[in-house]
Order: structure tokens, then sequence, then C-alpha cells
């Protein structure tokens, strides 16, 4: 059973620790359980393992389809450099650049992309009820638009929030609309990938530091302010895919604070029809064995679901009943599209 790590508090003054919460991670693999771990209140831990979760591919790519795919996934990753420079100059460019080059990644590795939205572009948007057992409001529904490669989609200037199931999930978010991600500090320090992010306008939370936690939900504020689409990924820890971990509610105040809408989207990875566990990311799993991995997968799909948004509770609630409601309402509609509940009891 994954441990839930409690509300991260808000204010600037919060008490330090040795590990801060996340409200989203940039791809990272969960260490497995242990008694440590679980007593730490502020980093959630997965239940997965590659050894109980990781099943054999339907259908392996032979051994030149998986070299090319390699080749092609490495030289498009070099590629995204001089792409992320023309990002960084060009701020207009960047999302539309960032979204091409992560579906040619995807496409590079044999992923392939399909994206739904269930509700129609008229669907009335849900306001979040912060009140114990209150049922959800609903109203019209700004902030959809029509986004690039999507359909129906929002406007710029949403929190898209999903269940967190491998160092894929950014790329492939990054490829459904444009947006930003909030992401580990940690990755601002590896070669090329620095730059990659750089270029995209990643978003960087210390999870090292909780009293760094108001300042990057503060920054989440002024991207959607500013009209951005923000991804963030509030499990702060991966699962196999086959179930999820809670959303924890501190991301979700950068939304009650913007007063932006926040957009609820399920990953599922499958092979046919299949949920496929091929792509997770978890316990001691090492990012090259994952990528090798997803390669040799010969027919992998990744299904984004796409729902209705859902907008910050009335001014007259308190910020944490606003944020957990958000939360509460964001988990569920992502945990009822998982299509095959797995608990891991």
């Amino acid at each position: 059973m994954s441990a839930v790590a409690p509300e991260a508090p808000i204010s600037p003054d919060a008490p330090a620790s040795s590990k801060a919460p996340t409200s989203s991670e940039a791809p990272t693999s969960p260490q497995a359980a242990d008694p440590a771990e679980a007593s730490d209140p502020w980093r959630p831990f997965g239940p997965c393992t590659t050894a109980a979760c990781v099943e054999a591919a339907a259908a392996v790519a032979g051994p030149v389809q998986l070299a090319v795919r390699l080749v092609a996934a490495f030289l498009v990753l070099l590629a995204g450099v001089p792409l992320s420079l023309v990002g960084r100059m060009r701020a207009a460019w960047r999302t539309e650049l960032t979204m091409a080059w992560a579906r040619l990644l995807l496409r590079s590795l044999g992923v392939r992309l399909e994206i739904t939205a269930p509700e129609s572009s008229a669907a009335p948007e849900t306001r979040a009820a912060p009140e114990a057992g209150g049922a959800p409001q609903t109203g019209p529904a700004p902030g959809f638009g029509t986004g690039p490669g999507i359909g129906t989609g929002p406007e710029r200037g949403a929190l898209v929030v999903a269940n967190h199931v491998s160092w894929l999930d950014p790329l492939v978010l990054a490829a459904t609309l444009p947006s930003r991600l909030l992401a580990k500090r940690e990755i601002g320090e590896w070669p090329v990938i620095r730059t990659l992010a750089a270029g995209s306008g990643v978003l960087f939370i210390d999870r090292e530091r909780l009293s760094a936690l108001p300042s990057a939900v503060a920054a989440v504020a002024d991207a959607l302010r500013a009209g951005d689409t923000v991804v963030a990924f509030p499990e702060g820890t991966t699962w196999c895919g086959r179930g999820m971990g809670r959303f924890r509610p501190a991301v979700f105040q950068a939304a009650v604070d913007a007063g932006a809408t926040v957009r609820p989207a399920t990953l599922r990875y499958r092979e046919g029809a299949v949920t496929s566990t091929r792509a997770c990311y978890v316990g001691e799993d090492s990012l090259l064995a994952s990528i090798v991995r997803v390669a040799a997968t010969r027919d992998l799909a990744v299904e984004v679901t796409l729902f209705a948004p859902v907008r910050p509770a009335a001014p007259t609630s308190t910020r944490p009943e606003a944020r957990a409601a958000l939360a509460r309402i964001a988990e569920s509609r992502v945990r009822a599209n998982m299509l095959e509940p797995h608990d891991h009891r």
C-alpha cells in the first residue's frame, strides 16, 4: 500500500525539513518502500517494483528495429538542443517547438499517441465544493478552446494534472498540448536535459527544501496568470499504471491563487487493448533499462484522456479547503478512468 503524504504547508514560514514535498516531479523512479521512507511524511513512495509489475511484451521488436529506434531517439534528443535555444530566444515559439519535438521523440521510440476528450467543448465545468461531502457545482465552461492536435482542449492558463507512470509522461503531455512542466530541480543539473528544460520553459521545485515550496507554487501561479498551461503530477511518485496514489493538494494552490481552471487527465499505456506496464519507471529501475524496454516493445501506445475543467471554489472558502477540494475532484476523475484498479495490497 502506498504511503500518503499529508498536505504540505503553503505558508512561507513552513518548518524546515530534510526532504521537501513536491507537487509534481519530472520522471523519477521511486525507491522501494522501507520504514525510513515511510516515516517521512513529505516524500511519498509507490508500492510498485519492476520485478512485481513489469510484464513481458506482447510482441517484441526485432534487433534491427530496436537499434533503429534507439539511434533515432538519440538523434531527436540531440536535435532538441538547437530547438531549445530557439525557444529561449523566441518565447512565442517555445511551446509549439516543444510539442513537435516531443511527438517526434515518442514516434522514434515506437510509442503511438492517442488523445481523447470525453466531454464536448460545450460541457459544463465543475466548480470545486470545499465543504466535506459537498457536491461539485457546475456552470458554463469558459476556458475551453481548441488546442493543436487534440480536437477539444483547454485554452492557455490551465493547470493540467495527471497520474504518473513513466519518465515518458512529461513528453506525452508536451506532445498533447502546448504546456510547461513542473519538475524537480535535479533535472536542471543533468547535461543536455538542462538545456532542453530551459528551452521548453520548465518550472522547477526544490524537493530538498520545504521552505522553497511557497515560491514554487507562486511561480506556477504566475505562469497561469500569464496564460501558460502548466503540467503537474500531484502523486509525487510513479506507479506501474494499474493503480495510482493520492493527489497531494499543494500544487492546486497555484490554481486557487491564479483563479485558473484545473484539467484532469488520465495516462494509460497499452499493448493492443490491454493495459501495459512496459513503460512504467518504478522501484530500482534504471532509466537506460526503461528506455530500452520501451523501444523493444513492438506495439506500445499511450492513451491520454482529457476531462472537463474544474474551477476553484468561491473566494469565500479558505485556501486549504479550496486546494483540497480541487485535488479531491481531480483525483476522483483520473482514478475513475483507471480501467484496471490494482492497489497492490
